[in-house]
């Protein structure tokens, strides 16, 4: 709950603390007394939106810090999620506004955004103002409401899950189908790839080796006339193996006269065996020699199709085998993806039948639900001085959205007898906060949120309309802490914690002070609110009864 808010410099509050309690806490005052500023100081808490306007003239900058007490489990939850220690439950929260523009927060002198401000303040504070009412004319409002009074959310979250796997199934869906044209091309594609490489069975490097052996191919009749004049040159009339021999037998008789001598004729001796070797050599390799024309036509068939094929694709040989492989692989991988599409269309099927029996059976609780929330809710209305108005639930089916296939309209019947119409078309501005606070009223206990503020619910009533209102807003500060600002006497006898906002000239400024009544305090107090300034003894002694009377109910 919250426990004590301090502030600084925030319009014309100078400075004030204001202590509050776990029941129904009042604020009341005169007309521009500054209440509309203590509720921006605890918006700023909640990380509301605030401007520069709202620091005080002549001061750097404004502070407000709120101490909350008894942290939920929730709340606990979300502080150790984000590493905020929060020693015995307890939990400050500041918010500076500088003159500049600049704000900025902390959570247990931790800083954090105003982001993050908001997020656990929604935890902690509901705050009810007369926009607020705008809820009941908003319809698409009222499916929230009806949950929250029947406060079972289990068969919700189940069909949420649900929805939420049927909606992400469905786009997949969608998704693919969108893509299956480009599919079909990009098959087309990949098909005309897989046909023009695959028939020839590329190997990599395959046309650097089939270049080398055409090349070879085409020459080898050239190839085989050099070897036979080689041959011939070696070996024939007058060839150079002849003339070795020759020059042999012109030294061979001198060689034993002369050592060097000796030495050239073993070298003429060893080259015509050389010579001889060779010619033999050349001749082995002609007999090796293939002058096969088929092999040379598909040789450069074979050449000219995978050169074709290099050209068309712009790559090499090596290219085109990877190329080849690929689409192989995609295009397994686009026959799967025309299974994923048959596969997910059944499990859409299949979640949506369980979808809309789950929203089938969302819709049959729901319906008994309204029903007891009709009964609440007009037994308060008839509580809050409207015994003759009667709310009832047009409760529709429709399309299936995250929240089910309900639709939720509150209707209500001003007089008995007359047919329920929309609240927008019926309902005076009185008549709508009386509305909301008995709806607040049949769901104060099922909030998990622990404190609610009430700003100016009492607007457009008065008499015993508004003492009913007081006594309602006791009743929900028995379960939930009440903090509520009024202009009127029988609400204001009400509180268990009463505090006086009001302004005062000092040094020549005004400045707004926060003060926590006694008794005596309480009895001015409202006797102010029901006779003015400089109340009568006998309107002190009537506010001194009414405090009391008010004590006993």
């Amino acid at each position: 709950m919250l426990k004590e808010i301090y502030i600084q410099n925030l319009a014309v509050i100078k400075e004030a603390v204001i202590p509050l309690n776990n029941r129904l806490n009042i604020f009341t005052g005169e007309t521009g007394a500054g209440k509309s500023i203590l509720i921006n100081g605890i918006n700023a808490v909640l990380g509301q939106r605030c401007t520069k306007d709202i620091v005080r003239t002549g001061c750097d900058k404004a502070v407000i810090t709120a101490l909350f007490t008894e942290l939920s489990a929730e709340v606990c939850e979300k502080l150790d999620e984000l590493g905020i220690s929060h020693d015995g439950d307890e939990m400050t929260v500041t918010r500076e506004i500088s003159a500049d523009g600049g704000s900025v927060s902390r959570i247990n002198h931790r800083t954090a955004s105003a982001a993050l401000l908001k997020e656990i303040g929604a935890l902690l504070i509901n705050i009810h103002g007369q926009h607020d009412n705008q809820i009941l004319l908003d319809s698409d409002k009222h499916l929230q409401i009806l949950d929250d009074f029947g406060g079972d959310d289990t068969l919700l979250n189940e069909y949420r899950v649900t929805f939420r796997e049927l909606q992400h199934t469905a786009r997949k869906l969608g998704e693919l189908k969108k893509q299956e044209q480009n599919r079909i091309e990009r098959s087309r594609y990949l098909s005309e790839i897989i046909d023009d490489i695959g028939e020839l069975e590329l190997r990599e490097g395959e046309d650097e080796e089939l270049e080398k052996e055409y090349e070879t191919a085409k020459n080898s009749e050239k190839t085989l006339i050099a070897i036979k004049n080689a041959v011939s040159a070696i070996t024939g009339e007058e060839a150079a193996n002849d003339m070795i021999v020759s020059a042999e037998t012109e030294i061979a008789q001198y060689t034993d006269n002369s050592t060097k001598l000796s030495e050239l004729y073993e070298r003429l001796s060893a080259a015509e065996i050389e010579l001889a070797d060779i010619s033999s050599e050349l001749e082995a390799f002609a007999d090796k020699v293939e002058l096969d024309g088929q092999r040379l036509e598909y040789l450069g068939t074979r050449l000219g199709s995978i050169n074709k094929l290099k050209r068309k694709y712009a790559t090499d040989c090596e290219g085109l085998v990877k190329l080849y492989d690929d689409a192989c692989r995609e295009t397994m991988q686009l026959e799967s993806a025309g299974g994923e599409i048959k596969a997910l269309a059944e499990k859409r099927d299949e979640l949506l039948h369980k979808v809309t029996e789950q929203a089938k059976a969302l819709y049959e609780y729901r319906g008994q639900v309204a029903e007891r929330f009709t009964k609440r809710v007009t037994d308060e209305l008839e509580f809050l001085n409207m015994a003759g108005v009667i709310i009832a639930v047009r409760h529709e089916k429709g399309k299936l959205t995250v929240n089910g296939m309900d639709t939720v309209k509150f209707l209500i019947s001003a007089n008995r007898g007359e047919e329920p119409k929309p609240i927008s078309k019926i309902a005076s501005g009185g008549e709508l906060s009386r509305i909301m606070l008995a709806l607040k009223s049949v769901i104060a206990d099922k909030d998990s949120i622990p404190t609610m503020i009430f700003d100016e619910i009492d607007t457009g009533v008065s008499g015993k309309a508004a003492q009913k209102i007081g006594i309602k807003l006791r009743e929900i500060g028995k379960v939930r802490q009440v903090i509520c600002v009024t202009h009127l006497s029988q609400i204001a006898v009400m509180a268990d914690n009463h505090l006086l906002i009001e302004k005062q000239i000092v040094k020549d400024r005004t400045e707004t002070h926060v003060m926590q009544l006694d008794m005596e305090g309480r009895v001015a107090e409202i006797a102010r609110i029901m006779g003015g300034e400089d109340p009568s003894a006998l309107m002190l002694d009537n506010a001194r009864a009414e405090i009391a009377k008010a004590a006993e109910l």
